[in-house]
């Protein structure tokens, strides 16, 4: 039986890419109502136990009173997403990794195209690597409907390549509405029983995204405006400077200008940070926040007293974070980690079995995914802390791409989490020692992954060990 194709956010070399051409089709799912969202059930003095709790979380700011709808799928994510852009009434800000166009984007395009005729502003920014032969005519049909499209470092030319900073690639699954409601996750603008290297299946692979609506869909908001001006800094900023240069309050106006290429501003706090639903918006750049993610991952399962169970698409952490699950393991914490069992990327499976053994021989428990192709990045601790986003667990999210996760502190959400997760382990398989092999074979593989992985570092201009 064909499966869901899963790859999508493996690194640069070698994806095959299909063409297509966009054609609006009827789409019946993009008027399906969204799920309904599970009531919190805590009081404010549970939420100023998890104020106390994670005032110590280095780099992450919680802020309260957000609304969280966990999605899963684009099933689930593109009809919410269409509704929430029906109903937009100034500005829409969309950043993507893949934007392929098919039934399912077409939905979006539509109401994206919707929104731009309506005299909305609508910006939309993808990644150069991440779009395919489908986006030149996706990226007409948009212009033309007066939505401002950009490529975020394209690789229109093979001289590309050599220019700084290619390798760190725009890894963002992000759409924000009127800076009031934004949907987050790991999902790209692409069917889920489509996959760019693999093709069309009959299985969705499993991901996940969420909505929000709040102080961290606020956030969500500045991050996504940045990597807008970013991606056009050689363009639109032309404008900007010519404006500067005739502005009576030059001093003034640079500031604004600086300010909104940060991607991040710690929130004001308060007594509306103790109440539910208690979540941060965690970005990793190449700026000022390049270790928040990997920071909330450790620092959480350092917490952990009962369980943590991690999903990862792609799997190779540093020292850091392999530690923090030793303890844990040996702290009598119940740790699970759910891989691919399909692996659309042969590199992909070396580098997550190199470090099985150590991680088997620790107690933990690792899972693959069977029923399709895992494409998720979420993580649940204790029934009281969940994350959900584009980052996955190795060098390539944690030190080079731009990624969102929503880190998120209410017992019903990671409970509804943690439901999904225990579906998905249903048709996992174990794996075991005898899975992994050992001997000289593992330990070449480990050296082998080791040095491409420096060498990819090196390359991309990260220095030091991971």
């Amino acid at each position: 039986m064909a499966v869901a194709g899963g790859g999508e956010d493996a690194p640069p070399p070698g994806a095959a890419k299909t063409a297509a051409g966009p054609t609006f089709a009827p789409d019946a799912a993009a008027d399906a109502p969204a799920p309904a969202p599970l009531p919190s059930p805590h009081a404010a003095a549970d939420g100023a136990a998890f104020a106390q709790r994670s005032a110590a979380h280095a780099g992450v700011h919680y802020s309260g009173g957000n609304d969280v709808l966990l999605l899963r799928g684009g099933a689930e994510l593109f009809p919410a997403m269409c509704a929430a852009l029906a109903a937009a009434r100034h500005e829409v800000w969309l950043a993507s990794y893949i934007f392929h166009f098919d039934a399912s984007a077409a939905s979006v395009v539509e109401a994206l195209v919707g929104a731009a005729r309506r005299g909305l502003m609508v910006n939309v920014v993808v990644d150069g690597f991440g779009a395919d032969d489908t986006w030149p005519a996706t990226e007409r049909l948009l212009r033309d409907a007066g939505v401002n499209a950009a490529l975020f470092r394209p690789l229109d030319r093979w001289w590309s390549w050599f220019q700084p900073g290619q390798l760190r690639r725009l890894h963002h699954k992000l759409c924000v509405i009127d800076a009031s409601v934004a949907f987050v996750g790991g999902i790209n603008l692409v069917d889920d029983r489509f996959d760019v290297r693999h093709g069309w299946s009959d299985q969705p692979r499993l991901d996940f995204a969420v909505r929000v609506r709040g102080p961290v869909a606020v956030a969500a908001h500045r991050s996504a405006r940045a990597m807008w001006m970013r991606a056009t800094i050689g363009k639109a900023w032309r404008e900007e400077v010519l404006a500067l240069a005739h502005s009576a309050r030059p001093l003034a106006r640079a500031r604004r200008l600086l300010d909104r290429l940060r991607s991040h501003r710690r929130p004001p706090t308060g007594e509306a940070d103790l109440l539910p639903v208690r979540a941060a918006f965690v970005i990793r750049d190449n700026l000022r926040q390049r270790n928040g993610i990997e920071r909330g991952y450790v620092d959480a399962i350092r917490r952990a007293r009962h369980s943590v169970d991690l999903v990862s698409a792609y799997f190779y952490p540093d020292r850091s974070i392999r530690h923090a699950l030793r303890d844990a393991v040996r702290r009598g914490v119940r740790v699970r980690l759910m891989l691919q069992g399909r692996w659309d990327y042969r590199i992909a499976e070396v580098a997550a079995y190199a470090l099985c053994d150590e991680l088997l021989a620790h107690g933990v428990q690792i899972y693959e995914y069977t029923a399709a192709f895992l494409h998720a990045k979420v993580a649940v601790v204790d029934d009281e802390w969940a994350t959900v986003g584009s980052s996955n667990i190795d060098p390539l999210s944690l030190l080079l791409n731009l990624e969102a996760n929503v880190f998120v502190r209410d017992m019903a959400f990671a409970a509804q989490l943690r439901h999904e997760i225990e579906i998905a382990l249903a048709s996992a398989l174990p794996v075991t020692g005898r899975n992994v092999g050992g001997g000289a074979r593992r330990l070449m593989r480990r050296g082998f992954v080791a040095w491409c992985v420096r060498l990819y570092l090196r390359l991309a201009g990260v220095a030091g060990r991971y």
